[in-house]
């Protein structure tokens, strides 16, 4: 019976929670996984199985707590329709997991990623729009993919920005960053009756996996070992800010984190940079 409730619980998520099509899709897989290696009622006991078996197929201890967590969600759901009577994930405790520290990269490295589009072209003038809009404001992928030319304040170098559950937010971008997308939007060869500030080549909006692809591409022509993506340009950017004495509260309303914990971390790459500075250039490092 509990299964069944997957359609809905699916629904729920996005009609009531705002989830984003890339969050249900993870919800549904994680939930059908563990229903295909379930049998009769879930319990603990089936619970402490399903996590037996992935450790067993060598899955990651962040897959497992994200299973983990579609799941309490699932049956918290179930629990409240009135389906069941207990949640059995809830007393289940999450594997415990190393923090990862965000990797940045350095200033001179993005100066030269973003030296790479042919600004001459129009495909050029569109992809460094869109690196000097990650740098400038530590946009996600999904934001940025989103954005709308109403969304865009020239004037007052402002972006209304949608975000995680469709939250909104009000986030400043830089003089340079405005320029490109200006420069970008005038263009003769742009279609000026879309909304969508970034277009693909067929004059509809962006997808973020399209994005993901031009980093790509050219990360291959530009000879770099770092592995650079539009999520490494926001991680590189609030370490910057946090580098340059802007506090963690601004960075957490800038970045749209709902939790401080989650920001905080950008206090710890920022030490082990300076440790790593000390180790290479100080005499007795």
């Amino acid at each position: 019976m509990t299964a069944e409730m997957i359609p809905k619980f699916l629904a729920y998520l996005q009609a009531m929670r705002g989830a984003s099509t890339h969050t249900i899709r993870s919800y549904e897989h994680d939930l059908t996984l563990f229903f295909k290696t379930c049998e009769g009622t879930p319990d603990r006991k089936s619970l402490r199985s399903f996590i037996a078996s992935q450790r067993e197929q060598g899955i990651s201890k962040r897959s497992i707590a994200r299973r983990l967590a579609s799941l309490r969600s699932f049956f918290r759901y179930c629990l409240k329709e009135g389906v069941i009577t207990e949640n059995p994930a809830e007393l289940i405790e999450n594997p415990k997991i190393e923090k990862r520290i965000p990797h940045s990269i350095s200033y001179e490295q993005v100066e030269y990623f973003f030296s790479l589009p042919t600004t001459s072209t129009y495909p050029g003038l569109r992809d460094r729009a869109i690196m000097e809009l990650f740098y400038s404001s530590g946009l996600r992928l999904s934001e940025l993919s989103g954005l709308n030319k109403s969304d865009f304040d020239q004037k007052e170098l402002l972006l209304l920005v949608r975000g995680k559950g469709k939250k909104e937010r009000i986030v400043p971008i830089t003089e340079s960053a405005a320029k490109w997308i200006d420069l970008y939007l005038s263009h003769s060869k742009r279609p000026q009756d879309q909304d969508a500030i970034f277009l693909n080549k067929f004059g509809t909006r962006i997808s973020p996996r399209s994005i993901d692809r031009l980093f790509v591409s050219y990360l291959r022509k530009s000879g770099l070992a770092e592995n650079i993506t539009p999520h490494i340009i926001r991680h590189t950017i609030a370490t910057h800010w946090l580098e340059h004495g802007m506090d963690v509260k601004t960075i957490q309303l800038l970045l749209g984190h709902a939790s401080m914990a989650t920001t905080t971390i950008y206090a710890e790459v920022s030490s082990e940079l300076k440790k790593k500075t000390v180790k290479n250039f100080h005499p007795r490092g």
